[in-house]
């Protein structure tokens, strides 16, 4: 017969377990930790993306024309996440806690970054607020949702299509505005990656004030 004390006691230690493992799979990731050449961390490609007419919606529960935010005069991030994952979402937003913390409040306004749900059944506006909160999320973090089409739209203009959230992958995608060129970074980029990024698409107009 099962005791129930060990059954909570099991369940409480692997959520523990899984927390350590999430933690460290971060710190890992963002600290360059683990680099060889033949086995990088991540990819660097250009790639061509059309961006569709959309709408979208954010956290606030406003509107968003999708298009207009993306092909903006300052340089954009645009990740794939959702609300609930445990794997991959936590490492990709902790970068972009990272880019927010390192900029500090008087530059946040140099760069975008876009994060989409591809879970829009289950992520509506307070699913995407309350993400934002765990990741402490300053002004310029802007996490959309819409209806199932919508998103299918713009990851296939990424061509970035996930038929199934449990199969995503690490991918970002960043926007230089003064060519509209893109980049798709595929794995974990560390956080001097992605200001080395950051820098690169803004022309240089980051680097003063940046913190260590």
């Amino acid at each position: 017969m099962s005791h129930p004390r060990l059954g909570v006691a099991i369940r409480t230690d692997v959520k523990g377990v899984a927390r350590v493992l999430v933690v460290a799979l971060v710190a890992t990731a963002l600290s360059g930790v683990g680099w060889t050449a033949d086995n990088p961390r991540f990819t660097r490609d250009a790639v061509k993306v059309d961006i569709p007419a959309v709408t979208l919606v954010d956290q606030d529960g406003d509107r968003v024309d999708f298009r207009a935010l993306t092909l903006s005069d300052k340089p954009v991030f645009v990740d794939f996440i959702f609300a609930t994952c445990t794997t991959i979402c936590p490492v990709l937003s902790a970068g972009y806690t990272s880019i927010q913390r390192k900029l500090g409040d008087g530059l946040l306004d140099r760069v975008t970054l876009v994060s989409i749900t591809i879970d829009p059944e289950n992520d509506g506006p307070e699913e995407l607020t309350a993400y934002l909160e765990r990741y402490r999320a300053k002004p310029g973090w802007e996490f959309l949702t819409g209806t199932r089409a919508d998103i299918d739209k713009v990851m296939q203009s990424f061509d970035a299509y996930i038929p199934d959230k449990m199969s995503h992958k690490p991918l970002l995608f960043i926007r230089t505005p003064s060519d509209g060129s893109w980049v798709r970074l595929y794995g974990f980029a560390s956080s001097a990656d992605l200001m080395a990024e950051l820098e690169r698409a803004s022309g240089g107009q980051v680097r003063a004030g940046v913190k260590p």
